[in-house]
């Protein structure tokens, strides 16, 4: 087959005055095929100076590749019967999609529709059968039109799949993730599931950090958002997403099914944090840990853009919207409540009380007399405890012996480490020591009881001496042996 090179080779040696069994036996062409190049080719110099001529279609003819005529075959075993059959099953499968949805799992495949088509008596090959499925299946293609938007109008939300160890060995963490096509830069949160506490919770954090609302914000049909769909194309939305976007005052705009383009800048924000914050790190301590990482990079990847600039444009700020679930306890006889199958400590005074209970996504707060007693982390599981061992030093104080194997100590790890090894024949005044310094945060206390058990062994070691304080080392550690000397063998060493 020639291409232009070879026709333009061809027309320069005629033009030379090489003959065609010349330039056939150069070429390796067909000498037929080369007078007709020639030919064809002075026709169509010689109507270039005729009066009324199109000269850019003959130029056009002159510089074109050799075409060469289509062999139109025949189709013996494609017959009309089998293209009308074919026209129905795909016409069956677009009614199907109606009535189930775009996104269903039961749509007949190509392998499907050959066996079935061959059993109804069509002798035809599978590879015919695709290619006139796809045929008969191509739609036009959908046209996109390009979007613009100013600063505080739209923003999108999402979420996404990150893949982190934060000591617990390597599990699937939540991003909720926000972004401003406006202003060109995104903001993130990190979870542990989808659910819908944690749908709002990440909407009154970031209203509460921007200190403003947005005029829209955009979702795709998560079960968040859609409560259930009504026919094809009306939804009936959360009744708490409804009430959260009429106290912020921002309209909710819902995606089409499966048209993730409508909002496209918040899937590829998705993407981008995922690849640029995680990446090259994903071990980490804690969530906490995590989450304080997540959002320093954040920082660092919005530089340059028009956040600083959207705050301005955006709806007044209001008070965060209270995301609590309220429910009354009873205290029970170990001055706990459970809470969905978990318990959490209550001050001991209140055992037997009524309390209320505000549930927030990962907090517990416990009031009485409209007066907050306590707070705790929020735990999930079944049975599990979150003990404050400050809940119980009265009747500690009354039952010392019952400090050593507590829920409320052993929830401290380091703690029960510091009293079975210098408390444990004097746990009354261990609980003294908790009871003068109640007021202290929990890290605080153990790094006083800390200090107060390394001034005894310094004591200890000083009375012992160079050589004393090396034997007692390399026999079995110098803090031990310093404290013992000191507790019970003072006076015999001195």
């Amino acid at each position: 087959m020639l291409c232009m090179l070879d026709k333009g080779i061809i027309i320069g040696m005629k033009q030379e005055g090489v003959s065609n069994r010349e330039i056939a036996r150069r070429t390796g062409h067909d000498r037929g095929v080369i007078s007709r190049i020639w030919s064809d080719y002075c026709a169509l110099a010689g109507q270039l100076d005729k009066p009324g001529a199109d000269v850019r279609a003959i130029q056009a003819a002159m510089t074109t590749e050799p075409k060469y005529p289509k062999r139109e075959g025949v189709r013996r075993k494609y017959t009309p019967e089998l293209d009308e059959r074919l026209q129905e099953i795909v016409a069956s499968e677009r009614r199907k999609d109606r009535q189930l949805g775009e996104g269903h799992k039961q749509k007949l495949s190509n392998k499907q529709i050959h066996e079935l088509v061959e059993g109804e008596g069509f002798d035809i090959s599978r590879p015919t059968v695709n290619a006139e499925l796809a045929r008969l299946r191509r739609r036009a293609k959908e046209v996109y039109i390009r979007q613009t938007y100013e600063l505080g109008d739209r923003l999108e939300y999402d979420f996404g799949e990150v893949r982190l160890d934060c000591g617990e060995g390597v599990k699937v963490y939540h991003m909720a993730v926000f972004s401003s096509p406006g202003g060109g830069w995104r903001w993130a949160y990190l979870y542990t599931n989808e659910k819908q506490g944690v749908f709002l919770d990440s909407h009154v954090k970031f209203f509460e950090m921007m200190g403003g609302c947005w005029r829209e914000v955009v979702y795709d049909n998560m079960r968040n958002v859609v409560k259930k769909f009504i026919g094809r194309n009306e939804k009936e939305l959360n009744d708490e997403l409804v009430r959260m976007a009429a106290y912020y005052g921002y309209r909710i705009n819902v995606t089409n099914c499966f048209a993730g383009n409508e909002k496209g800048h918040v899937e590829n924000s998705v993407k981008t944090i995922r690849n640029q914050v995680f990446s090259g790190n994903y071990r980490f301590g804690s969530l906490d840990e995590a989450r304080e990482y997540l959002h320093s990079q954040l920082r660092k990847l919005n530089e340059g853009s028009l956040m600083e600039e959207e705050k301005l444009c955006l709806l007044p700020h209001k008070p965060p919207l209270e995301l609590a679930v309220v429910s009354e306890h009873t205290v029970n006889s170990y001055s706990m409540v459970c809470v969905d199958t978990c318990f959490y400590s209550v001050p001991e005074y209140m055992a037997g009380h009524k309390v209320f209970v505000k549930k927030y996504h990962e907090e517990i707060r416990i009031y009485a007399a409209n007066q907050l007693l306590c707070r705790h982390k929020r735990i999930f599981g079944n049975g599990n405890m979150q003990v404050d061992i400050r809940h119980y030093l009265d009747t500690l104080l009354k039952k010392p012996g019952a400090v050593r194997n507590s829920v409320a100590l052993k929830s401290i790890p380091r703690l029960k480490a510091i009293f079975d090894t210098h408390y444990s024949k004097t746990p009354k005044k261990f609980i003294e020591t908790f009871q003068e310094n109640a007021d202290l945060p929990i890290e605080d206390l153990i790094a006083l009881f800390e200090e107060k058990t390394r001034q005894p062994q310094r004591v200890a070691l000083e009375i012992l001496g160079p050589a004393a304080r090396a034997d007692v080392s390399a026999r079995a550690g110098m803090a031990k042996y310093a404290t013992l000397i000191y507790s019970s063998k003072i006076g015999e060493v001195a």
